[in-house]
């Protein structure tokens, strides 16, 4: 009597063989050994029922794990600043800070007494001393919180000068009045669209005036038949001027003339000045505050503020930043095109040598994270087939490049050095049919 057919659910995978995979095992260190195994056990039992083939089981498995957190993208789109990137890359020294920061830390506490201190002193600290022509300093988790907090603080119930060229939308459809409305303060707009006078926030003054808010509009330009105010002039009209910057330069760039900076902000007269944390000035996201101690005093003893404070992590990463200024976002910025070119032509030389056929161009790159918008960077780029966009963009590790009438550039400006054999190996991964 022959064997009869073999009952294929007896050819499912066993549960120890699938957790053994690589990909499933790499799984189970960051979801747990439980949870993976269960997903393991739906894919088999989806076998045993017929709704599978046996030999599918380990690939419905890893395309049921839950999709993983945040990913490293090698950043070749020439943008040092890509807001859906993330903004700016912590520096070495920012990523050792938070690793350190991880576990138990004196975040709140005074080692020296035992007792309470104030919180992120170190952060705060090393700020402070970033800029002495603050008198005091302060952090909440964005730019926009910063903007919030000084609202709500400063002119809830009361009124805001601010011009109508600076009512500008800060992105994904998010527009300062709105912001600030919603703090219960009222705006009072003067001047038109691309020309205020001293004259114009005079008039709008009175006994319901919060504060003169200045914007510096970051992300765009109105050029032509223009005039605007400065912060010099403002500080003239006997109430406090608040000075959004946007960017977080602390100090002057001479690549970058038109960017205020906190330092020459304070100088002009500024009662406070806000910034982000996590565009020029490299860090972490966080919103800078800084400026005279009683301003800022009440600002941090308002109630948002504890709604706004931000994480030990957050510090740790602020305060590295400020203490070693040389960031991946400032080396970007500064990068020699000259040595770029040298970089990219390698890499071309090297994929030529393994088949691939790319071409050495020049590229511009820009600023980006809503700032200096007029600011054009000379650049050099890999060019290759537009074909390669999408399955660079997928791979592993992403490659995100940028597609210019049909070649797809892949500028190394913001790309580390060391990552520049990532980049051909990845390229290599792509079916070559040039």
């Amino acid at each position: 009597m022959g064997d009869g057919p073999v009952d294929p659910r007896r050819r499912v995978p066993r549960t120890d063989t699938l957790l053994a995979d690589p990909v499933l095992a790499a799984a189970a260190v960051t979801l747990g050994r439980e949870q993976v195994k269960a997903i393991v056990s739906h894919a088999q039992g989806r076998a045993r029922r017929g709704e599978l083939n046996p030999d599918e089981v380990r690939d419905a498995a890893v395309a049921a794990l839950p999709a993983p957190g945040p990913r490293v993208v090698l950043n070749a789109t020439g943008v040092v600043l890509h807001t859906n990137l993330g903004r700016a890359p912590l520096s070495s020294a920012a990523v050792a800070a938070v690793v350190a920061a991880a576990g138990h830390t004196d975040v709140e506490l005074d080692l020296a007494t035992g007792r309470r201190a104030r919180r992120g002193r170190g952060a705060l600290d090393a700020l402070a001393a970033a800029v002495p022509d603050a008198g005091a300093v302060h952090v909440v988790n964005n730019g926009a919180a910063a903007l919030v907090l000084a609202a709500t603080a400063l002119a809830a119930g009361r009124e805001i000068v601010v011009s109508r060229g600076e009512l500008v939308e800060i992105g994904d459809g998010f527009r300062l009045p709105d912001l600030l409305e919603s703090t219960g303060a009222r705006l009072r707009e003067v001047g038109t669209t691309n020309r205020t006078t001293l004259a114009d926030y005079a008039a709008a003054l009175g006994p319901q005036t919060g504060f003169v808010l200045k914007v510096h509009p970051s992300n765009f330009r109105v050029t032509g038949f223009t005039s605007a105010v400065g912060v010099r002039q403002l500080a003239t009209l006997g109430v406090p001027v608040v000075a959004d910057i946007g960017s977080g330069l602390l100090g002057a760039d001479p690549l970058l003339p038109d960017e205020p900076d906190a330092a020459s902000t304070l100088r002009a007269g500024a009662a406070l000045v806000t910034a982000s944390g996590d565009k020029l000035l490299g860090g972490p996201q966080a919103g800078l505050l800084l400026g005279d101690v009683e301003v800022i005093e009440r600002l941090r003893r308002h109630p948002l503020a504890r709604a706004l404070r931000v994480d030990k992590l957050t510090l740790a990463a602020l305060a590295a930043t400020v203490h070693q200024p040389d960031t991946p976002t400032r080396a970007a910025l500064h990068t020699d095109p000259g040595a770029l070119r040298e970089r990219v032509e390698r890499l071309r030389d090297r994929l030529g040598a393994d088949g691939r056929k790319a071409e050495v161009v020049p590229a511009v790159a820009v600023v980006g994270g809503g700032g200096a918008p007029g600011v054009e960077l000379d650049s050099w780029a890999l060019s290759l087939p537009e074909r390669y966009a999408v399955p660079l963009r997928t791979g592993d590790p992403p490659v995100l490049g940028r597609v210019v009438r049909g070649r797809l550039l892949l500028d190394l400006r913001c790309v580390p050095a060391d990552a520049d054999e990532a980049v051909r190996e990845a390229v290599l991964r792509v079916p070559g049919e040039d």
